[in-house]
């Protein structure tokens, strides 16, 4: 038998599963992706099918498998990411619906916002383990969620006897053990992972949550990142193609998988210096410190919550390539431009001198804005719109729109900088690391340098070297990042382009502050 020493990553993103192998480090061998569904039955919610999730990752690892040209008996071990959704079962592990219907929906995606107004509740309570969240309870964790699903389906809840986020379900299909993640419940639940006990009993009585975590069997205890979280049980080792008893990670949210992936090879002394930016259909923006800082409006700072030992620090915009995607869908030269269409949307846009639309500004935040606003109420805005439906109209819209986006991550730098950090450097992965024309836009925008992977896929990186660091490849994960994660191309600012950019920051939060006193 060949020597056990790949690593399978495993991202679970909003409408796809990706399955990637890769050697000891830290290089792809060959990947796999396939789409499961979302359900929207009512506004602001969104729902998925657990069972459709597990047969997208299954598909998807065999077929990575296949492309990489290993033998199962190579895998040493397989980690899991998600989305921060909240997965929902009877005492059985049999799946109980989130809506008043189908019990086959049984997910509450991180994009629902059914839970807003139990999210500010528990805001109003100002107890001190929101001092950890950023000072504000978000309606996209898990915590408000079950308070809605508490409240609005008694029924249902009376069924309820299992909670995961969808990480920490990943990892109990593959092992049959429930085990939560110190990313998980200390980014989304409340978990204090730097505190014994890490669950606050007298937070949960506040908020009418009290007797539900023992009901839901929600760990007393979170298991730490880079640990194992158990063994591949034989079922399904089965359905995903490999061997069974081989190592499975700890889980990770998404967004931490891919700050792993991006910042795991940076030296110490430097993170103060570097964030990671995982832009896809929403960013996220990571950053990791020696010690804790609480920034108002930035989700931390969370202990042990993406690399043992360090305080991260988690910024996001709930809508960016969706709001992009959003744009095209709406104008209707968009809908007619084929699946290229953010390529042709480039395309023309690069043709055009760095002041192009500069009289255009859009305030992105049409889901509301995650940070460092942390106002899930908010809405965007348009300005310079003009009665105009031609095809340049809509190069113009898209990219202000595009503009507003990158403005968006540099108030997010602008306040963690307020607080400490001295950022100058994005790592940047996702879709938007796959268009130059958003990597230069980052640079310009913000003013930073802009790194990217030495690996495109730095999420399912990630979710591998907590493989590799369960397996004992490496000592630990930290010992892992270093050997498997590399940078690759640096885009650099250009003078005139950020002069330009600078002004124009200047209107956008100009026009934050207006907005609030309209």
């Amino acid at each position: 038998m060949s020597k056990r020493d790949l690593a399978i990553g495993v991202d679970v993103g909003s409408t796809s599963a990706r399955a990637v192998v890769y050697s000891r480090d830290g290089k792809a061998l060959g990947g796999s992706q396939t789409a499961f569904a979302i359900r929207r039955p009512a506004p602001d919610f969104a729902e998925h099918d657990s069972g459709g999730i597990w047969r997208a990752v299954a598909t998807s690892v065999k077929a990575a498998l296949a492309a990489s040209g290993a033998e199962p008996g190579a895998v040493a071990a397989i980690g899991f990411d998600a989305t921060c959704s909240l997965a929902m079962f009877d005492a059985s592990g049999a799946p109980v619906g989130v809506s008043d219907d189908e019990d086959r929906w049984n997910v509450i995606m991180w994009a629902d916002h059914r839970a807003i107004g139990e999210a500010a509740e528990i805001t109003a309570t100002q107890h001190r383990v929101l001092d950890y969240v950023g000072g504000v309870m978000s309606p996209e964790m898990e915590t408000p969620k079950l308070l809605w699903l508490k409240r609005n389906l008694p029924a249902k809840w009376k069924r309820y006897g299992l909670a995961l986020d969808l990480a920490d379900f990943l990892v109990w299909r593959a092992t049959g053990e429930v085990t939560g993640s110190a990313c998980t419940l200390t980014s989304k639940w409340t978990y204090l992972n730097h505190e014994t006990p890490g669950w606050q009993a007298d937070f949960l009585a506040t908020i009418g949550l009290d007797g539900a975590w023992e009901k839901l069997r929600i760990p007393a205890k979170a298991a730490q990142l880079g640990d194992r979280a158990g063994s591949l049980s034989a079922v399904a080792a089965a359905e995903l193609g490999l061997d069974p008893g081989i190592a499975v990670a700890v889980g990770l949210i998404d967004a931490h998988a891919g700050g792993l992936g991006l910042l795991a090879g940076t030296a110490p002394a430097e993170f103060d210096r570097a964030i990671g930016l995982i832009a896809g259909t929403s960013s996220c923006h990571m950053a990791l410190s020696p010690q804790p800082r609480a920034i108002p409006g930035v989700w931390g700072p969370y202990f042990g919550a993406m690399m043992p030992g360090l305080w991260l620090n988690e910024g996001g915009q709930s809508a960016t390539g969706a709001l992009l995607d959003h744009v095209l869908d709406w104008h209707a030269e968009g809908r007619h431009l084929g699946p290229d269409r953010h390529a042709i949307m480039a395309k023309h846009i690069a043709a055009q001198d760095p002041d192009y639309a500069a009289d255009m500004l859009v305030i992105p935040d049409f889901r509301g804005n995650r940070s460092p606003l942390a106002r899930p109420e908010l809405k965007g805005a348009i300005f310079g719109l003009e009665l105009d439906s031609s095809f340049e109209s809509l190069a113009r819209l898209y990219h202000a729109t595009a503009v507003g986006i990158a403005y968006g991550t540099r108030h997010i730098v602008d306040a963690m900088n307020a607080k400490g950090y001295a950022i100058d450097r994005l790592h940047l992965t996702g879709g938007h690391s796959k268009a130059d024309y958003l990597t230069k836009l980052y640079a310009d925008a913000t003013g930073c340098d802009v790194i990217l992977a030495g690996e495109p896929d730095a999420v399912t990186l990630g979710s591998a070297i907590a493989a590799a660091s369960a397996a004992k490849l490496y000592p630990d994960l930290s010992a892992a990042g270093a050997a498997m994660c590399r940078e690759g191309a640096r885009v650099r600012s250009e003078a005139k382009a950020r002069a330009i950019h600078d002004k124009g920051y200047r209107r956008f939060r100009a026009a934050l502050e207006a907005r609030d006193r309209l």
